[in-house]
C-alpha cells in the first residue's frame, strides 16, 4: 500500500467534505418529501417540503414564524422537546453520542437558545443567515459533517411528534422543518466557506493568573495565526474535558505577537470553567474554535460609543477599548460603564489604572459598584446608565451576565436608542 502525503490526505478529505456539503445544500434548497408521522400517509407524503415562500420567492420566514409561535404550546417547554430530540437521535445513531461531552447540560441549554433565536428572528432572514453561517463554521471543530444535519432533521421531526402527542398537526412540523432547513443551508455554506482554515487551533498557555477565588486571566499563543476582530469570542476546550467547549471573549485586540487573553470565572465544580481556573497551568495546550460574534468595531466610526460591562464581560469591553486605542483613525468619544458587585470584584484593576494614567481624551470610565464600600448611588449598572445622560444618538455595546445585559438593553431601548444600534451577542453563554 502506498503512503499518502499528509497534505494530499487533507486535501482529499476537504474535497469529500465539500462534495457532501454541496449535495446536502442541493437537497435542502429543492422540494423534498416529508417524512412519516401522525396524519401522514401516501397522500401527505407526496407533498413537497421546501424553503421557499408560498409565492415562490426566496424564504422570508414570517409565515412560518407566525405558525410556530401560534403552535408553540404544543411542543414547549424546550427542555422536553430537546430531550426527545437527543433521545431519538441517539436511539437511531448511537455512534453520534461520541461527538458530545459526557454532560449534555450545556448543549441542551445552547440548543434551546438557538431555537429561541431562530423563532424570534425568522422574519429577518439576513440575520438568521449570518448567525447560522457562523455556527456552521464553528461546528467543524466538533467533527460535524453535512450528513449529520440530515440525522438532526429526522430527530427533530420525531421530537416534535413525541412532544405534541395527539395534538400533533402537519402544519406544525412543516413550519419547523422549513425553518431548520433554511438554517442548515446557511450552516452548510458557512462550513463550506471555511474549509481552507483549521477546524480548531492548538493554543499553548503562556501565563495563568488567579485573580480572587473564582477568576483567572489566561494568556495563550496559537501555533498558527488565529484570525479574529476585537470584541469576538471563541469556544475553548480543555484536555481535561474532551468534547466540552465553552465560549470566552478574547480580551484584547489582535496583537503583533499573536498572544490572546481570556478571562474565566469558575461557575461550578466539574466544568470547563473550573478546569481553566483551578487546573490549568503554563505550558498546557488548549483548543480554540474559530472566532465568532458581532460585538465588533466595524460600525464604530461615525457615532460616539457607549460600552457597558459587568463581571467578566469586562473582557469584551477591554478588547473594544484596546481596538480603539490601536486605531489610527479619529476615536469617537467613548463612555465605559463597568459594573461590579463590590470593589473586590474589580479583578483587573491594573488595566483600569493604566487607562487612567494614559489619559485617553476620548475615553470616560464610570465604575458602578453595587454594594459595600464605594457603592454607587444608583446601585445597578442599568440604572446608572439610564440616569447619566441621553444615549439615543450613540452606538452601544453591552456584555456581561445575561440578566445585566437584558436590563441594560431594555433601559437603552426605552430611552429611544434604536435596537439596531445596541450590540451584544445573545445566546452564546458568555458571563
Amino acid at each position: 500500500m502506498s503512503t499518502i502525503p499528509n497534505g494530499t490526505y487533507d486535501e482529499y478529505h476537504a474535497l469529500l467534505a465539500r462534495q457532501d456539503a454541496m449535495r446536502l445544500r442541493r437537497r435542502l434548497l429543492t422540494p423534498a418529501v416529508a417524512g412519516p408521522g401522525p396524519g401522514t400517509g401516501p397522500k401527505a407524503a407526496g407533498r413537497a417540503l421546501d424553503v421557499s415562500s408560498p409565492d415562490g420567492s426566496s424564504y422570508g420566514g414570517s409565515s412560518d414564524q407566525e405558525t410556530i409561535r401560534r403552535l408553540l404550546p404544543l411542543v414547549t417547554p424546550f427542555d422536553e422537546l430537546i430531550d426527545h430530540l437527543y433521545r431519538a437521535m441517539f436511539e437511531q445513531h448511537p455512534y453520534l453520542r461520541g461527538l458530545f461531552p459526557e454532560s449534555m447540560d450545556f448543549q441542551r441549554a445552547h440548543l434551546g437558545q438557538a431555537f429561541g433565536y431562530l423563532i424570534e428572528h425568522l422574519d429577518r432572514p439576513e440575520e438568521v443567515t449570518a448567525f447560522c453561517s457562523r455556527l456552521g463554521r464553528d461546528h467543524r471543530k466538533l467533527g460535524v459533517r453535512p450528513v449529520h444535519f440530515e440525522v438532526f432533521e429526522a430527530a427533530l421531526a420525531e421530537a416534535l411528534r413525541r412532544s405534541a402527542g395527539e395534538r400533533w398537526v402537519e402544519e406544525l412540523e412543516r413550519a419547523w422543518l422549513r425553518m431548520l432547513r433554511f438554517a442548515v443551508a446557511a450552516m452548510v455554506d458557512g462550513a463550506n466557506g471555511s474549509l481552507t482554515e483549521p477546524a480548531y487551533w492548538n493554543a499553548t498557555v503562556t501565563d495563568h493568573q488567579v485573580r480572587g477565588p473564582d477568576v483567572a486571566v489566561l494568556r495563550v499563543r496559537t501555533a498558527e495565526p488565529f484570525p479574529y476582530r476585537a470584541g469576538q469570542f471563541a469556544r475553548v476546550q480543555s484536555p481535561l474535558l474532551p468534547g466540552a467547549w465553552r465560549p470566552y471573549t478574547v480580551a484584547c485586540a489582535p496583537r503583533p505577537d499573536g498572544e490572546l487573553e481570556f478571562h474565566v470565572r469558575m461557575r461550578g465544580p466539574g466544568g470547563v470553567s473550573e478546569a481553566l481556573v483551578a487546573h490549568t497551568r503554563v505550558g498546557d495546550v488548549l483548543r480554540l474554535g474559530p472566532a465568532q460574534g458581532s460585538t465588533t468595531l466595524d460600525e464604530a466610526r461615525d457615532r460616539d460609543l457607549l460600552i457597558v460591562a459587568g463581571g467578566t464581560g469586562w473582557a469584551t469591553a477591554k478588547a473594544l477599548i484596546d481596538g480603539l486605542a490601536q486605531s489610527r483613525a479619529p476615536r469617537p468619544t467613548t463612555h465605559l460603564f463597568l459594573g461590579a458587585r463590590t470593589t473586590a470584584d474589580l479583578y483587573d484593576t491594573a488595566t483600569l489604572a493604566a487607562l487612567e494614567h494614559r489619559h485617553h481624551p476620548w475615553l470616560r470610565v464610570v465604575p458602578v459598584i453595587g454594594a459595600g464600600r464605594g457603592a454607587s448611588e444608583e446601585g445597578s449598572v442599568d440604572a446608572a446608565v439610564a440616569r447619566y445622560g441621553d444615549w439615543s444618538r450613540h452606538l452601544a455595546y453591552v456584555s456581561g451576565p445575561p440578566g445585566m445585559v437584558a436590563a441594560v438593553v431594555r433601559r437603552l431601548t426605552e430611552a429611544n436608542l434604536p435596537p439596531d444600534r445596541v450590540r451584544y451577542d445573545p445566546g452564546h453563554g458568555l458571563r
